[in-house]
């Protein structure tokens, strides 16, 4: 959680609002709705039945033997965020951000997406609650995330295309902020990572802190404890927040966020923020980018469109700093191995971006004791990825 002596917005030195003149009003009006609904327990009480009778939560807390005996590992489990409605950890924060816009008195809803996974959840939270939804998508994404997009439309949304820069996800951010710049008065901008402008980063950590919450019962109820190891992929970095949130007092619990290698060590060829952190703003906040020579914003690469993001939310900046959490990469062929073995060894077809956390589990579980506790954070389902799978498998 954020210091509570820092100053608000802050984690350290990192987070921050750095926007726009015209986005001062939005943002401080979200400011004001945010700190009352927060300790509003309607507000709670409304969430939690929306995560319950529609979401599906709790997720399921899956073993998985056969996996480990594969790869010479340690009892390994899986959250099992795949298994939540619309087949991600994206709706925790969509559904609370959309009943936050309600409660506002918005009509509409604005939000990016990558993966096209915030797409979905934000388009169904939407048509759940009554509001109109449309979604920033670039058009590199939109070609490798095909079935996202007609699952959104079938919802309701209008999928606006976003053409410029590398057309991924940073170019849908900037489309996204600059139309609520013009349309706030009735609209509410559902960011769907931790990450740009405060409050966006505290309200995306709240609202996913029920993974890590869940998973703390769960762990004391299957074997008595907390975790020893706790790993998830790191694109914006809102799963493995609210995977680590609930562990960060614990100096016990091992925490490994892993970042996108890509298919290379130069800038331009992966999205691994930590390799070479350098600190920089974008979106918003002040975090590690990845910049080229001249402090330019660099392009990306990754398998994964839900990686495939030049900077990390604030948080994980300073837990970075901090030393609390370890951040890894691994590469495109990497994350493409560990999502044919959890398939082909458990039958679970995971989303690209969770298969670079059991890349990385591969690579270390000969060196773990037999007797760790390791959960990964299974943060999507592979459906989305099928046509990009058909054409490289």
């Amino acid at each position: 959680m954020q210091n509570k002596n820092a100053t608000p917005g802050r984690y350290g030195e990192f987070g921050g609002m750095y926007i726009a003149e015209i986005l001062m009003e939005p943002i401080n009006e979200l400011i004001a709705a945010w700190n009352k609904a927060k300790s509003d327990p309607q507000f709670k009480e409304a969430l939690s039945a929306e995560l319950k009778n529609y979401a599906g939560r709790p997720t399921a807390f899956t073993e998985i033997p056969s996996f480990s005996e594969k790869i010479n590992g340690p009892r390994i489990f899986l959250k099992r965020e795949d298994l939540l409605h619309t087949g991600a950890h994206k709706l925790n924060n969509a559904l609370g951000q959309c009943l936050l816009a309600k409660k506002m008195g918005k009509t509409r809803v604005i939000a990016e997406t990558g993966a096209g996974q915030h797409g979905v959840a934000t388009a169904a939270a939407c048509a759940r609650l009554g509001l109109t939804c449309v979604v920033y998508m670039g058009t590199t994404d939109i070609e490798r995330q095909a079935p996202n997009v007609t699952r959104m439309q079938l919802m309701g949304a209008t999928v606006i295309p976003v053409n410029n820069g590398s057309a991924t996800l940073k170019d849908a951010v900037n489309e996204a902020l600059r139309s609520w710049s013009e349309s706030s008065s009735d609209t509410h901008y559902c960011l769907g990572s931790a990450l740009g402008p405060y409050p966006f980063p505290e309200i995306v950590a709240e609202f996913q802190s029920v993974i890590g919450k869940e998973l703390n019962e769960q762990c004391q109820q299957r074997f008595g404890r907390n975790p020893d190891l706790l790993i998830a992929c790191v694109g914006g970095g809102s799963n493995a927040i609210g995977l680590f949130s609930e562990f960060l007092h614990d100096e016990k619990v091992r925490m490994i966020g892993v970042e996108a290698g890509g298919y290379g060590k130069k800038i331009g060829e992966h999205a691994a923020r930590f390799n070479h952190p350098t600190a920089g703003v974008l979106h918003g906040c002040y975090t590690y980018v990845l910049q080229d020579e001249h402090g330019q914003i660099a392009k990306t690469a990754s398998i994964s469109a839900g990686l495939d993001y030049p900077a990390v939310g604030p948080q994980h900046a300073q837990l970075f700093k901090d030393k609390r959490v370890e951040y890894v990469s691994v590469n495109d062929d990497e994350a493409l191995n560990a999502l044919k073995l959890l398939a082909r060894t458990e039958g679970i077809l995971c989303a690209l971006e969770s298969a670079h956390a059991l890349a990385h589990l591969i690579k270390i579980a000969p060196t773990l004791p037999k007797e760790y506790c390791v959960v990964v954070n299974l943060s999507g389902r592979g459906d989305k990825d099928l046509p990009q799978l058909m054409g490289v498998l």
